[in-house]
């Protein structure tokens, strides 16, 4: 058994702190590990973390202590998660992309390139006799509903689990990368489709928590086996006291579906640290998006780290406060992590894919007869193949649970639908209202008109 990593950045002061507040500092560094914090009342709390990073580090020694032996454990097909957490300003993006994600100089260049770099740098050096795939998915979590950044019409990505890679997203846009520069375009263009907004605290403040997912297969050609790792780095949006960043209207929304997911990550993290020993403890992993993805990495068998990023400025000691205890909390999940291999003993197996679908696709709908009536079946049975579901045909909780998502998809697509008829009929129903006062105007004016004829008539 393995604890996750737990590193914490503070980042330098900003223009708007140093104008404000001078270069006052609310902590004060004791060693590379351990560091003191004061808070507004000036009250000390100790911390002591597997390394800190203090003002002034480099984003080359974030990578090397954090980051490296995870890209080298992918390699070995063992699954590893990076995650930036912290209160929103604190530099999580930018430890994780640095201030740009293509145009950059190598001194400032974030987690996210070193890690490409030093995937293919590693399979470049590689001496085993394996040929290695890399493929690309970038996904992030806006308002409790996971979207595909490379294809923006999936807007309501489905997550599943499976018995062999754990914890997908089904139905992820997966872009091949074949080199470095490859892959930073491919990241570029997700990136700029991610949900970003302009708060008294940010310029560009993150609206959503953004997955960067980079799977490693490894065909053992020899052995007949292939190997695969998950490697995931998550930039998490930042916790928001809506006093200080002014938030109204959708900011304000997007803040408060923010809160409440990284809430949820900590009930999570407080609920695995805090069971008895014997005792089964319910772990809420599917309170929210964000917890049910990161299920393998918080208590799966995944290597995991954290980058806690906190402010200096004593303005923000609460938020930095609060960003350390969740970090001291979770240096105590413990996690046990396993090679992901399979083997290849059937060299016919490309060839009998298709007749083991039809016949999965068989068993299932066997299945579903025996609860539905023949119509719900054949309908579920084109939903099925609409949206693109696959799970396990012997498992009758996997055929519930795609069932209750087809389900959902469909409601939420026959709520649209209402909308838009209920949009429709309100926009008629306006136009009507306009076309019966004109109306009710013309019948004035034609009978104001035939009663100046009458008069002159007489006249």
């Amino acid at each position: 058994m393995s604890t996750m990593k737990v590193c914490v950045l503070f980042r330098p002061l900003n223009p708007k702190e140093l104008s404000e507040f001078g270069d006052a500092v609310s902590v004060q560094g004791i060693n590379s590990e351990s560091f003191i914090v004061k808070d507004e009342k000036e009250q000390e709390f100790d911390f002591t973390f597997d390394r800190v990073f203090y003002q002034g580090s480099e984003q080359a020694d974030i990578y090397e202590f954090l980051a490296l032996p995870i890209v080298q454990g992918a390699l070995d097909a063992i699954n590893g998660t990076i995650i930036t957490y912290g209160q929103t300003g604190a530099g999580k993006t930018y430890s994780m992309e640095g201030p740009s994600i293509v145009d950059c100089e190598s001194k400032k260049k974030g987690l996210l390139q070193r890690v490409v770099d030093g995937l293919f740098e590693a399979i470049t050096n590689s001496e085993k006799p394996s040929k290695y795939t890399i493929k690309l998915s970038m996904v992030e979590i806006y308002m409790e509903k996971v979207r595909d950044l490379f294809d923006l019409s999936k807007d309501n990505i489905q997550i599943k689990e499976s018995k062999v890679h754990g914890i997908v997203l089904n139905g992820a846009t997966e872009v091949a990368i074949s080199n470095s520069a490859e892959a930073l375009q491919s990241l570029s263009s997700g990136i700029a489709n991610r949900a970003v907004g302009e708060t008294q605290m940010n310029m560009s403040s993150s609206r959503s928590h953004c997955l960067y997912i980079f799977t490693v297969h490894q065909d053992l050609t020899k052995d007949k086996r292939t190997k695969f790792g998950k490697l995931i780095l998550v930039d998490l949006a930042g916790s928001e006291k809506v006093e200080k960043t002014g938030a109204e209207g959708k900011i304000l929304e997007e803040a408060k579906t923010i809160n409440q997911s990284l809430t949820a990550l900590g009930k999570v993290i407080n609920a695995m640290t805090s069971s008895t020993p014997g005792k089964p403890t319910h772990i809420p992993y599917r309170d929210s998006k964000l917890t049910r993805i990161l299920q393998d990495a918080l208590g799966g068998c995944s290597q995991t780290a954290l980058l806690c990023c906190c402010s200096p400025c004593p303005s923000n000691s609460s938020e930095s406060l609060s960003t350390l205890r969740f970090g001291a909390r979770a240096k105590h999940v413990k996690a046990s992590v396993h090679v992901s291999c399979k083997e290849d003993l059937d060299n016919t197996k490309d060839a009998t894919v298709y007749t083991y679908v039809d016949e999965s696709r068989e068993r299932i709908l066997a299945k579903l007869r025996e609860r539905m009536t023949a119509d719900d079946v054949e309908l579920l049975e084109k939903l099925f193949v609409l949206e693109g579901i696959f799970f396990d045909p012997n498992s009758i909780d996997e055929i519930e649970a795609a069932y209750e998502d087809v389900t959902s998809r469909t409601i939420s697509s026959l709520h649209k639908a209402v909308e838009e008829l209920s949009t429709g009929v309100e926009k008629m129903s306006r136009e009507n209202v306009a076309l019966k006062a004109s109306l009710k105007v013309s019948e004035e004016f034609y009978q104001h008109q035939l009663e100046r004829r009458s008069l002159c008539f007489i006249l």
